[in-house]
């Protein structure tokens, strides 16, 4: 019949079979060489996109870490304690308190007692000690002490010696220490002369100086044979 398939054709459709198969075969494998490399690109974006926001964290990071030592360096560098005391404060200091030294005993010797009480500090801390025990305990003793010393002493000429030595502490307080003469005349008339040693804490407050503390003390006497 004409349409049983002869050899030649059997042999031609097999050929083509065998093209077609092949056909798919490479096509395949193409696919499959495509999905390979569209995975291999993949990859690769994803390592470049950790590599960069790696890169962008650490850069970050590092920026961060630089801006913060720059801070504290420069804190460190610029900022000062607020009692920080420097050379052009201490001279200053010096020249107040040595001044202020003066006047203590311009008054004193004009005023008599009562002129101590605005040269000792109206506070709580205040205090004075005399040859090893404590004479006013706090400031108000102090204003009692005095008023006492005023109605005994008629007249007072105090002295401080050329040894004056002042030593700045802080803008606002300096240690004091100077040989010093004094000498007392009580109502009586009776005279007293009296060389000793005097140390004391001088404090600036409310736009002046005072003494915050003070002590005296007079050299003990041989002991007889």
């Amino acid at each position: 019949m004409g349409l049983r398939p002869t050899r030649r054709d059997a042999d031609a459709t097999g050929r083509f079979r065998r093209i077609t198969d092949l056909d798919r075969v490479f096509n395949r494998a193409f696919e499959i060489e495509d999905l390979r490399a569209t995975r291999r690109i993949v990859r690769q974006s994803r390592y470049d996109g950790w590599m960069i926001a790696g890169m962008g964290t650490w850069r970050w990071t590092f920026a961060m870490t630089t801006t913060l030592l720059a801070s504290c360096g420069s804190r460190h560098a610029f900022a000062s304690p607020p009692d920080s005391l420097s050379e052009s404060r201490a001279a200053a200091v010096k020249q107040e308190v040595r001044a202020f030294m003066r006047v203590v005993a311009h008054d004193v010797t004009q005023d008599g007692p009562a002129a101590w009480r605005k040269h000792f500090a109206e506070s709580p801390s205040f205090f004075m000690a005399a040859d090893g025990q404590l004479a006013f305990p706090n400031s108000a003793a102090a204003t009692a002490g005095i008023q006492d010393l005023a109605r005994s002493i008629r007249q007072i000429e105090l002295q401080w010696a050329d040894d004056l030595r002042i030593d700045p502490l802080t803008p606002n307080l300096a240690m004091v220490a100077t040989s010093y003469h004094e000498v007392r005349v009580n109502t009586g008339g009776d005279r007293v002369n009296e060389t000793g040693f005097f140390t004391a804490v001088a404090e600036y407050r409310d736009g002046r100086w005072q003494f915050r503390n003070a002590h005296w003390s007079v050299p003990v006497p041989p002991a007889a044979r």
